[in-house]
């Protein structure tokens, strides 16, 4: 691994995945690889569980890793990885609890419980998420946004204090290339940086599977019933 993304999910880390892949230090590790790949969230809830983890076999296959759960283990990482740079992404303290608690935070009540035990993989991961971001990170105070915020303070003063200042680069992505190019000492691509994941796009997602996975069984009944009373007639 080269790139170890140390801030938070929702202060840009998708966008920073796709920058890092338009450098040449792709595939970038992310949530969304992990939600992917089912043996993946079973490691994290493994390491969640025993504080144990081949790093080296985890991240094979990647050159660079962001968002959630690698900033909540940036500090292991950049031991394992003595020659990867560090990136803290930023944003307004204030308005990062806001996106994050209107976006990614619906998602522990998205799947609904039937799901989760229906299908496996899903509960495993949003057991995972809740064991390493939600309870891990933020204690299982994430709700209290002062509190929050406090947590997210302290992580952004932790990582500052604690990467050697030759390894870290504090990043804004509205910044857009010029710093992270020369931290990595690249040139600047001939395009656009890559601004993704919207909030509203999020939000509608986590609507979308609330609904679906909550209106399900009221659908299959009903088509049940339909059936039985259909038969009855003939």
């Amino acid at each position: 691994m080269q790139v170890i993304g140390a801030g938070f999910g929702r202060t840009g880390t998708l966008s920073l995945k796709r920058a890092l892949e338009d450098l040449g230090f792709g595939p970038t590790y992310h949530m969304q690889e992990a939600m992917r790949r089912p043996a993946h969230v079973q490691r994290w809830l493994d390491y969640a569980n025993t504080g144990r983890v081949d790093w080296g076999a985890l991240f094979a296959d990647f050159g660079s890793g962001v968002d959630y759960p690698v900033c909540c283990v940036w500090e292991q990482l950049a031991t394992h990885y003595p020659d990867a740079r560090v990136v803290l992404t930023l944003r307004d303290p204030a308005r990062w609890w806001e996106s994050t608690n209107s976006t990614i935070y619906g998602f522990r009540s998205a799947f609904a419980p039937w799901f989760q035990r229906a299908v496996p993989t899903a509960g495993r991961f949003v057991e995972m998420v809740e064991r390493l971001v939600w309870d891990g990170v933020f204690d299982g105070r994430f709700a209290d946004r002062d509190y929050a915020i406090e947590i997210f303070n302290q992580h952004v003063h932790r990582v500052q204090s604690a990467c050697p200042p030759e390894r870290l680069l504090v990043f804004d992505v509205a910044d857009g290339w010029d710093p992270l190019c020369a931290f990595l000492d690249v040139p600047v691509p001939d395009r656009p940086f890559p601004h993704l994941n919207d909030g509203a796009v999020t939000r509608r997602v986590v609507r979308t599977v609330r609904w679906g996975t909550r209106s399900t069984p009221v659908v299959a009944a009903a088509a049940l019933t339909g059936l039985v009373i259909s038969r009855a007639r003939r």
